[in-house]
């Protein structure tokens, strides 16, 4: 399928391929710089790690906004190797077990490796302390991985035509999402502060700490959301292709009904397909920004990605190209809430 927006996909493909486990953005934080240096009148990375990129200044009429995609990825940390260099290991986020035999990893040292399972007895699950790491070792001493050392799952980009496959869509889509508005948005009124934030799969420890120092008038976060439409799925009212998901709330925050009428009236400007979201469970930067100081409204855009925390997440073409489009109406123009 021909690929409209090509700078987006490149990136993409860049952005998910490149292995960055909360803690351990250095290298993607790098590539994301690289990207954005030149679109952006001044690009910095706070205390935490958080890669900050401001662009405009703030005219009469206009809005400090802050726009938050994170780069982590679930991981894995060792925690001992056995003396036959085989390695075990606790999640970073959520790691669901069923998704892990078999799988590839790639430490941030450039091992590679692969996820093993003891044998279980019948009618037992799977629990992650039952599994290890073999990355070829003969022995302990052998090993090129020890304790602390962090991994992610290793998966090429799949491109399935309308659809598209890989490990980190969750929030990487988001990053490449936010790199291409921060590139297409012209300068207005608004002072827009992108920011590509750490650790929010162990609990929007960038955002917290980024939006503090930001200190915006209005927060918007851009990640993922589950979608009801596999077979026997979580019954929710959000699929692949119909659209950016404007969320209503999720378990971590309810988003400012301001912020969603603002968001959707864009939507409809621009003749663009929306879905609203509520998710049951999970949560986004959008909650870090909300309660930041004395408080932000704060909502988020949602791109909807199938089997969210695996090696496998899935994300449509449409929603992907159209998430721009709409991030990039929403910043353009100045905002009144209301």
């Amino acid at each position: 399928m021909a690929k409209k927006n090509t700078s987006l996909w490149t990136i993409l493909q860049t952005l998910v391929e490149t292995p960055g486990p909360s803690g351990s953005e250095h290298v993607i934080r790098e590539k994301i710089k690289a990207e954005i240096q030149g679109h952006a009148d001044e690009v910095y990375t706070d205390a935490l790690g958080n890669l900050i990129a401001r662009k405009g200044t703030l005219k009469e009429g206009g809005k400090r906004i802050m726009i938050s995609a994170h780069v982590d990825e679930i991981g894995l940390m060792i925690t001992h190797v056995d003396d036959n260099g085989f390695a075990r290991f606790l999640p970073i986020g959520g790691i669901n077990p069923l998704t892990c035999l078999g799988g590839r990893v790639l430490f941030m040292n450039g091992t590679q490796g692969v996820i093993g399972m003891e044998r279980l007895e019948k009618d037992e699950h799977p629990e992650l302390a039952k599994y290890f790491i073999d990355t070829g070792a003969t022995s302990k001493a052998d090993s090129k991985v020890g304790v602390g050392d962090v991994c992610g799952f290793e998966r090429p980009l799949l491109d399935l035509g309308k659809r598209v496959v890989a490990k980190s869509m969750d929030d990487r889509v988001a990053a490449a999402i936010a790199v291409e508005a921060l590139k297409e948005v012209k300068p207005g009124v608004n002072e827009l502060f992108f920011v590509f934030s750490v650790q929010e799969e162990v609990g929007i420890r960038g955002a917290i700490t980024a939006a503090y120092g930001v200190d915006p008038e209005i927060g918007l976060a851009v990640d993922v959301t589950r979608t009801g439409d596999t077979p026997l799925g979580v019954k929710m009212e959000v699929a692949l292709g119909n659209g950016p998901a404007i969320k209503v709330r999720d378990s971590s925050f309810i988003a400012d009904p301001r912020v969603v009428k603002w968001m959707v009236n864009e939507a409809k400007a621009q003749k663009l397909p929306y879905q609203l979201e509520v998710l049951e469970a999970g949560g986004t930067d959008g909650a870090a920004m909300q309660r930041t100081r004395a408080g932000v409204p704060a909502g988020c855009l949602s791109i909807p990605c199938r089997y969210i925390h695996s090696p496998s997440e899935m994300v449509d073409r449409d929603d992907v190209e159209n998430s721009v489009k709409l991030l990039v109406g929403l910043l353009g123009k100045p905002v009144s809430l209301g």
